[in-house]
């Protein structure tokens, strides 16, 4: 049996499917999120606790990874520390990449999406949490039910997250 706060992320994800690749990001309220940052780090604890051990930080180590490509120009040492705590990651049990083709009834494949969930947190030099930003970031999966590949799409959907993160803050 499911937690309701596993139901509730499992239907966020749900209703991201429509966007088709697209980041969707929950709004973060009226905090400004600080533009340069001193560090980088990602935390996977709530993953391991969900039980995804090496798997977690297998998504942590390629969401880190992305985060120093994607956000090397907005480096400052003055600045606060960039925090990727990652709660939630969703891979399709049908990772079939059929969704291009339309019939003429209407029908169509059966493709599945992959998502990443989490929280970006602008940490200050005392441990103060100055900004947060939640997100959910879904992608369309691409390749074939035949090769599912969990762990290499496990690492494009973290990278996608990052970058739609850019995008965000």
């Amino acid at each position: 049996m499911t937690s309701p706060q596993s139901r509730r992320t499992i239907l966020k994800a749900l209703a991201c499917v429509s966007l088709a690749g697209a980041g969707f990001a929950v709004p973060a309220g009226a905090q400004s999120f600080p533009q340069a940052f001193s560090s980088f780090s990602v935390d996977v604890s709530v993953l391991k606790a969900k039980g995804l051990g090496p798997f977690a930080d297998l998504v942590g180590a390629a969401a880190l990874d992305e985060l120093q490509r994607s956000f090397a120009d907005r480096v400052d040492p003055r600045g606060p520390r960039l925090v990727l705590r990652l709660t939630g990651v969703f891979l399709t049990s049908s990772p079939d990449n059929s969704s291009g083709y339309r019939d003429r009834g209407g029908g169509g494949g059966n493709s599945g999406h992959d998502a990443v969930e989490g929280e970006a947190l602008a940490v200050g030099r005392r441990g103060e949490v100055l900004a947060s930003h939640p997100m959910l970031a879904v992608r369309d999966v691409n390749t074939s039910i035949l090769t599912p590949d969990e762990q290499g799409r496990a690492v494009q959907v973290a990278q996608h997250y990052v970058r739609w993160l850019r995008r965000q803050i």
